[in-house]
C-alpha cells in the first residue's frame, strides 16, 4: 500500500516542519519524536509492502509451475 507509506512520510515531514517553527524546546521536542515515530512507520510500512510484493511473485510463479504442460 504505497499510499499508506505516503501518509506516514507526508506526517514525519509535517512534524519536522512543525519541530522547525516550534518556539518551545518542549514542543520541539515533541515534533522530533513524532518525526521519528512517522518514520519509523514508514520503514515498516516500505518493508511489508516488499515482502508483499514478492509473496505475490512467488504465488504467481509456483500458479505458473502448476498448469499442465501439452505434451
Amino acid at each position: 500500500m504505497a499510499t499508506q507509506l505516503q501518509f506516514y512520510l507526508d506526517r514525519a515531514a509535517e512534524a519536522r516542519s512543525d519541530a522547525e517553527a516550534a518556539t518551545l524546546d518542549n514542543v520541539r521536542d515533541r515534533c522530533i519524536r513524532a518525526a521519528l515515530a512517522w518514520e519509523k512507520m514508514a520503514q515498516r510500512a516500505a518493508l511489508t509492502d516488499t515482502a508483499r510484493a514478492k509473496l505475490a511473485e512467488e504465488k504467481a510463479i509456483a500458479a505458473i509451475a502448476a498448469v499442465p504442460q501439452p505434451i
